[in-house]
């Protein structure tokens, strides 16, 4: 998926009330922009940081910029819009471009499922069972190559897990993919000591039957592209 307008770099003066981000332009220009990220953002939000910042002249948004990327300066990014990864899936999920779930032919996405949920995706197709895909955006990295869910504790992420445990206790797949929005991790963990009720809930659900799937993605200023599958290790912080 292409961005819809060239990324412009910038450096990072300070993320604030989550969702703003004071920034400095190549041109010296301060502005104000977007952060589609609730997340606590460890390890990527230190100023000075270099950053790349989508415009826009949508006169229907308050701000003209949206953060985009972190760039590590060393030939890797990470990217930090936690609405990216529904929208880069669902066309690899109609396109059938992830192994796995390649077999399914329509995928509905934000379906009412359990109490008062939404799954993110269901999959379904003649003679296989229904799926059901939550899906994370995975961007804390502590150990080289080792990228980390979650970054902070998720209440919500823990529901999520026990919600899907129940879909796979009623014989449904129920599918947990972690898309890893970092170019320079090479497997993924649960990080047990920053959120040990997820940790558990995550235990319980594979013992239910939920499976782990975790992808990767190239990521650059133009575009971010679906890789192909990580592997999912044990914590080791």
């Amino acid at each position: 998926m292409r961005f819809q307008t060239p990324l412009v770099p910038a450096r990072l003066i300070r993320r604030y009330k989550r969702f703003l981000a004071d920034c400095t332009l190549a041109d010296g220009t301060e502005v104000t922009a977007h952060c589609a990220n609730p997340g606590s953002m460890m390890g990527l939000a230190e100023p000075g940081t270099k950053i790349w910042l989508e415009p826009n002249n949508d006169p229907r948004k308050k701000l003209r910029y949206g953060w985009r990327l972190v760039d590590h300066e060393n030939g890797h990014f990470t990217g930090v819009d936690t609405s990216l990864p529904n929208r880069v899936l669902k066309q690899a999920l109609q396109e059938r471009r992830i192994m796995a779930l390649g077999g399914y032919d329509t995928v509905r996405p934000e379906v009412k499922y359990g109490s008062n949920s939404r799954i993110d995706f269901l999959l379904t197709a003649d003679g296989l069972p229904d799926a059901f895909v939550e899906v994370k955006s995975v961007t804390l990295s502590r150990t080289p190559g080792q990228a980390e869910f979650p970054d902070s504790v998720t209440a919500r992420g823990t529901k999520h897990m026990n919600g899907l445990a129940q879909v796979a206790r009623e014989g449904h797949r129920a599918i947990l993919l972690y898309l890893v929005q970092r170019t320079d991790c090479t497997h993924v963990t649960i990080a047990d000591d920053i959120d040990p009720a997820y940790a558990r809930a995550h235990a319980a659900a594979t013992e239910a039957g939920v499976e782990t799937i975790c992808i990767a993605t190239t990521l650059s200023p133009e575009e971010v592209v679906i890789g192909g599958p990580l592997v999912l290790g044990r914590h080791s912080g």
